[in-house]
């Protein structure tokens, strides 16, 4: 594991200082800023004088931050500090725990597109419990199999269902102190060894550098002990037995009268009225005239916009089987609601159709079941590290709420022809079930590659920008 603080936001000056050469280093922090922007709600002066006098006095630029932000409350102005992280040689499981924050940003070594080298992570709990050897053999016959499937030009994105979540990858990670300190928090509360060291290293990188925005690190109750609890209460009311049904995509809840609702809070939006009676006016409406309103807000669309902001009113809750290959991509959908169970051999796996098609299922189901084999023996050991193991072929269930504009969005990007296979037949199934649940909001859903057919048919001419191939 290499972490490496790659870069933080300064004061311009401060970076024009430091170009001519002249040493600034009290004030080459990012804690000058955020503490400047902390008095401009009671402080009269203009913001670049506030600057300055923070860069004058940086120990008392340090303590208001403190006192702002921790005595008073204002944690927002933590968010003016930013940090900028490489994560290398990290697993593809802590990657999954990395980026389940929202307001961050992720840039992550592509299996998709580069072969991988073979290199993994032998987590401290397997070795610590004496699987090491069980857990390299299972993971080297992995390795093999991907290396003979490529060698015989099968593309590595389909391979890659037969890796570990074990497998070391990289990251480009960005975020403001305020996620910093919550990421930190939630790392140190971690079951996994690694986890919990990636974030002790990031803290140390960041400490000396901006020492009064993050205070917090030590793990809460609310973040340690919660699951641990529910889970102690569910073991005690469901059953043992349970469904053998795997269904990929099904659509658990979703808002009563959509199209209806949105009606309204377009109306809502260019009237004076309650929103009490643009829904009673709704409600008078013909079919004709509510699905006029409705495409009159997507008639100016092109392939690259958003919905209008009305379109996160009326929302839907899909439960998704997916393999941890198609989950990597479901979790870059931030503005969803995602909460997720344990990958579960039981599900099965997904097999990729170019798999099939070469005739490797069997070699590919020999891998599976060995994974699953060498899971449930380190599982009576070292069940949570047990996970490491398992492949990008493994499932699990996952609970995705979402606004229509947000699967607008997902459906524009995942359903496109250029788009990873496994997630582009996820988002086809949902944008299918979402549009018999909400026919006018959903009426020109679909992948950006067919959106020029897609508009036609909802309007009877082209679109103004047609999107371009490749």
């Amino acid at each position: 594991m290499k972490i490496t603080l790659a870069g933080y936001n300064l004061d311009s000056e401060v970076i024009e200082a430091l170009k001519r050469g002249e040493d600034v280093k009290d004030t080459a922090t990012p804690e000058v800023l955020s503490a400047s922007y902390a008095r401009i709600s009671r402080d009269p002066r203009p913001i670049d004088e506030l600057r300055a006098v923070a860069k004058q006095e940086v120990s008392k630029a340090r303590q208001l931050n403190q006192n702002v932000i921790f005595k008073m409350g204002h944690h927002s102005v933590a968010e003016h500090a930013v940090f900028n992280f490489d994560l290398i040689g990290v697993s593809r499981l802590a990657l999954e725990e990395i980026e389940k924050f929202r307001l961050c940003s992720f840039t992550e070594k592509s299996q998709r597109y580069q072969t991988l080298e073979g290199n993994y992570l032998v987590p401290e709990e397997i070795e610590n419990a004496g699987l090491k050897k069980l857990f390299v053999d299972t993971i080297d016959e992995q390795n093999a199999a991907y290396a003979r499937m490529v060698g015989d030009r099968i593309e590595p994105e389909d391979a890659r269902y037969l890796t570990s979540l074990a497998t070391l990858g990289q990251v480009g990670l960005t975020l403001n102190a305020r996620n910093l300190e919550l990421m930190f928090r939630r790392f140190a509360a971690s079951p996994l060894a690694e986890v919990r060291e990636i974030g002790r290293v990031m803290f140390e990188r960041i400490k000396p550098i901006a020492p009064s925005i993050i205070l917090f690190t030590e793990p809460t109750a609310l973040d340690r002990d919660t699951y641990p609890r529910i889970k102690k209460l569910a073991d005690n009311i469901i059953p043992d037995r349970k469904s053998r049904k795997v269904k990929e995509v099904e659509l658990v809840d979703c808002s009563r009268n959509a199209d209806l609702k949105l009606v309204a809070a377009l109306l809502h939006t260019v009237s004076d009225r309650s929103y009490d009676q643009c829904l009673k006016i709704t409600r008078s409406l013909t079919e004709g005239k509510k699905a006029e309103i409705i495409k009159s807000a997507l008639s100016n669309m092109e392939f690259y916009d958003s919905a209008l902001r009305e379109f996160e009113y009326p929302d839907l809750t899909f439960e998704l089987v997916v393999s941890a290959a198609c989950f990597a991509q479901l979790k870059r959908h931030r503005l969803a609601t995602l909460t997720c169970q344990g990958y579960d051999p039981e599900l099965g796996p997904t097999i990729p159709p170019a798999i099939i098609k070469a005739g490797r299922e069997k070699e590919f189901m020999k891998i599976f079941k060995a994974a699953d084999k060498a899971f449930r023996k380190i599982g009576d050991k070292a069940p949570a590290a047990a996970t490491y193991i398992l492949t990008n072929a493994h499932r699990r269930r996952v609970l995705f709420k979402c606004s229509a504009r947000e699967l607008y969005h997902i459906s524009r990007l995942r359903e496109d022809a250029h788009a990873q296979w496994d997630i582009q037949n996820i988002s086809k199934l949902m944008a299918d079930v979402a549009r018999k649940a909400m026919p006018l909001a959903f009426s020109t859903i679909g992948g950006k590659d067919r959106y020029t057919e897609i508009y036609r048919n909802a309007f009877g001419r082209d679109p103004r920008i047609a999107p371009q191939a490749g």
